[in-house]
């Protein structure tokens, strides 16, 4: 257990370092550094999406290992994107009505570069 944790933390560090090196998003940004303390029923409803996304990736897995057609599995692909882009919906919306409001309200008004940042990198 406290090798997995040493080594998540040494991924979220190279991580942020590399993010930071983008100059797109300073580690200290969003109630933390780099962190965000999620309600219980919160963090239940991104997983419980994640898992559906993985899911259909599985799914997408095993058309191909079975030599599915194409349209059939681009139909399951398109699925899948849909439902990561309605995570990272969610999601946003959890980050603005969180920590940038939190930090609005603090006066950091870099939290709005940092939130036009963040939306220059989602609509490429």
């Amino acid at each position: 257990m406290e090798v997995r944790m040493e080594k998540q933390e040494t991924e979220d560090r190279d991580f942020f370092d590399a993010e930071s090196a983008e100059g797109d998003i300073s580690p200290e940004s969003c109630c933390g550094p780099r962190r965000k303390k999620r309600s219980e029923e919160e963090q239940r409803a991104l997983l419980l999406r994640l898992k559906r996304v993985e899911g259909q990736i599985r799914g997408i897995e095993r058309m191909v290992e079975r030599d599915a057609y194409c349209p059939d599995i681009l139909v399951q692909v398109s699925a899948a994107t849909s439902a990561l882009n309605s995570f990272n919906k969610s999601l946003l919306s959890c980050h603005i009505h969180s920590c940038v409001a939190e930090d609005i309200r603090e006066g950091k008004d870099e939290a709005i570069d940092e939130l036009c940042a963040l939306l220059q990198r989602l609509m490429r």
